[in-house]
C-alpha cells in the first residue's frame, strides 16, 4: 500500500495552492490574516448578496488600469456563486495573468451559506464598466 503515486501527489498540491473553502477562508480571517475577497459576479448579483468585505470586481471589466487600487501584498480570493458559475475562475485567471496572487473559493456564495458562514447587500465596489446583469455573467 505505499504505491505513492507522484502524480497524483502533485495534482493535490496544485489543487490546494489555488483553491481554498469556506472553512479556510474563515480561520484566515478569524487569525487575522491578511486577505481580500473578490466577488467576479455583476454588481447586480453583488448589491443583492455577497461576503462580507468583499469588493466586486466584475470579471469582464478586469484590466491593469481597472486593478491598479488592489493590494499585491495580500491572498485574493475569488468568488461568484457556485457550482454551474465560472465568474470565478474567469475572474481569478485574469488576476493571475496581471501577476496577483490568487485562490479561487470552492464552492462559491452557495457552499459559503451552507458552511453557515453570512452574507451581506454588496457595499464596497470597483468602478468597472459592464454591462452583464446577470449574476455569473460579470
Amino acid at each position: 500500500m505505499n504505491n505513492i503515486d507522484p502524480q497524483q501527489l502533485a495534482f493535490y498540491q496544485a489543487k490546494l495552492a489555488y483553491e481554498i473553502d469556506s472553512w479556510d477562508v474563515m480561520d484566515q480571517l478569524q487569525q487575522g490574516v491578511a486577505l481580500l475577497l473578490v466577488d467576479g459576479r455583476s454588481p447586480a448579483a453583488y448589491a443583492a448578496e455577497t461576503l462580507p468585505g468583499a469588493i466586486n470586481l466584475p470579471h469582464r471589466g478586469i484590466t491593469a488600469e481597472s486593478t491598479a487600487q488592489l493590494p499585491r501584498d495580500v491572498l485574493l480570493v475569488t468568488f461568484c456563486d457556485g457550482i454551474g458559475c465560472n465568474a470565478s475562475t474567469k475572474t481569478a485567471l485574469k488576476l493571475a495573468k496581471l501577476g496577483f496572487t490568487v485562490k479561487e473559493l470552492q464552492g462559491g456564495v452557495d457552499w459559503w451559506k451552507r458552511d453557515g458562514y453570512p452574507t451581506v447587500a454588496g457595499g464596497a465596489r470597483c468602478d468597472i464598466n459592464t454591462a452583464a446583469d446577470c449574476g455569473c455573467g460579470g
